[in-house]
């Protein structure tokens, strides 16, 4: 990858926003540069609308002039608790703040800060790749500001700290999750002594709250190779700190020769797997979790070896404190993971046995609209090194598609709720919600998932009285 300061000066001379800051800098005589993340991108080639610009100065003042100066066609909004002010300008944000300085305690994330020099300001920028800056000013326009190298970390795909990266974790704790973030979305590797650092400061994440971490965590997810930050993530120890029920399935055992398959990496191939399909960030993070059980399931059977009886199950339960730590979504989206979780098994159960139309009727039935995401899980979830026996469970999901493309058609999900429903049962037998009503509504559900019975109201009805009398009950007088 070639990296030419040039191009960058290229970049800035296309954009009129960039010659319209320039004027207002030098009419009020302040130093003005663009920094950060929008540097880093012109020099990666990616796209960004996104330009903060430092201003040694006030950035306010500013933003105002520049307001001023393009008239209706901007929008400015101002936030003086913060020092900063933001304008709209066609498709872009430019966000406006002074030089600072800052300086931070121990047990907080909030740096007191202080006016500063342009060298004070790129001392206190997160990473190397993310210091550097361009000068906005007529007389310096398109000139690079790079004091610690960044566009060498740019040349050779390096995530490094400007300043020890140890102070730089200390400081900011959330800067851990930034970095595995950008060595993610980058495919970067982070610098060494950077690593070692993240390794070190791992218990500073405890001061982030849910809801930053849960931000970082969704854009590692939504990477191409989410892979890449959650083998960092549990490499640095960060892992065990915020989700220890996936760094817990980092393990094998072995007893009488026999081990079972390290779940946490096993994980990761799934998650990539379905990443491969392009999918969506709650589909991905039902890959992530969709073993999370097997921890807590692990037995040693000597007939047979390890198994993980109803890992899907007990996984499915441990979303929901889950969700609840990290500040996830506690609707729709965690019922959804909810599912995928608990169903995971199901398909893989029928391809390993003949697939026949009853089975694929229950599982239709029961994921309802998620099934062709369950069903796109489920084939991720194969990545037995056994090529034949790969090959089969392949070929047998094939198959289990094609039914349900056939039942799809045949509007069977119209078909499988019973025409009789729990209010009926309740009015017929005077009963109260309660565990009976479940067994019965179970009961006609099964037959007519099993296709023994016509989903019609009179031969439903016959075998209802027939369960009901078998378990001790009576038609109320009422409804005789």
């Amino acid at each position: 990858m070639k990296l030419y300061s040039d191009a960058a000066l290229a970049k800035i001379l296309d954009q009129e926003i960039f010659h319209q800051i320039s004027a207002v800098a030098d009419r009020l005589g302040v130093e003005c540069y663009v920094v950060g993340g929008y540097v880093r991108d012109i020099f990666l080639e990616r796209p960004s609308d996104d330009i903060d610009v430092v201003v040694v100065g006030s950035g306010i003042e500013v933003a105002s002039a520049l307001k001023k100066k393009l008239g209706r066609k901007a929008h400015l909004s101002v936030f003086r608790n913060f020092g900063t002010a933001q304008v709209k300008f066609r498709d872009m944000e430019v966000e406006f703040v002074g030089a600072r300085k800052e300086s931070y305690s121990h047990d907080s994330r909030k740096p007191v800060v202080e006016d500063g020099t342009l060298e004070d300001d790129q001392n206190r920028r997160d990473f190397t790749i993310n210091a550097m800056a361009i000068c906005l000013n007529k007389n310096r326009f398109g000139e690079l500001v790079d004091p610690f190298n960044g566009i060498a970390d740019l040349q050779d795909r390096i995530i490094a700290t400007p300043l020890d990266p140890e102070v730089t974790f200390s400081d900011d704790p959330l800067r851990m999750m930034r970095c595995i973030r950008f060595a993610t979305q980058l495919n970067f590797q982070i610098e060494d002594e950077t690593l070692e650092a993240l390794e070190r400061m791992a218990d500073r994440i405890r001061i982030v709250s849910g809801e930053r971490i849960e931000v970082e965590l969704n854009k590692i997810m939504m990477a191409p190779h989410p892979s890449i930050g959650f083998d960092y993530l549990q490499h640095s120890g960060l892992l065990r700190m915020i989700l220890p029920e996936l760094a817990a399935l980092d393990i094998v055992e072995k007893r009488d020769g026999r081990a079972h398959k390290n779940n946490f990496y096993h994980t990761l191939e799934v998650l990539e797997n379905v990443c491969r399909q392009d999918a969506p960030l709650w589909l991905r993070w039902s890959a992530l979790l969709h073993d999370i059980g097997k921890t807590r399931t692990k037995r040693w059977e000597p007939s047979v070896g390890w198994t993980f009886h109803n890992h899907n199950y007990i996984g499915a339960k441990m979303v929901q404190d889950v969700f609840r730590r990290l500040k996830l979504p506690m609707g729709a989206e965690m019922r959804y993971v909810q599912k995928l979780v608990d169903l995971h098994m199901r398909p893989i159960a029928i391809a390993d046995e003949e697939v026949t139309d009853s089975a694929v009727r229950r599982l239709l039935n029961d994921a309802g609209d998620d099934i062709d995401d369950l069903m796109t899980l489920c084939e991720a979830d194969i990545t037995s090194k056994n090529e034949v026996r790969k090959k089969m469970f392949l070929e047998n999901f094939r198959m289990v598609r094609e039914k349900l493309a056939d039942l799809k058609d045949k509007d069977y999900k119209r078909l499988l709720q019973p025409v009789i429903d729990g209010n009926e049962i309740m009015e017929l037998f005077h009963l109260q919600p309660s565990r009976e009503v479940g067994i019965l509504k179970q009961y006609l559900k099964d037959a007519v998932l099993d296709n023994r019975v016509e989903n019609e109201r009179e031969p439903l009805m016959e075998l209802l009285l027939q369960k009901a009398q078998s378990m001790g009950l009576t038609v109320s007088s009422t409804c005789q």
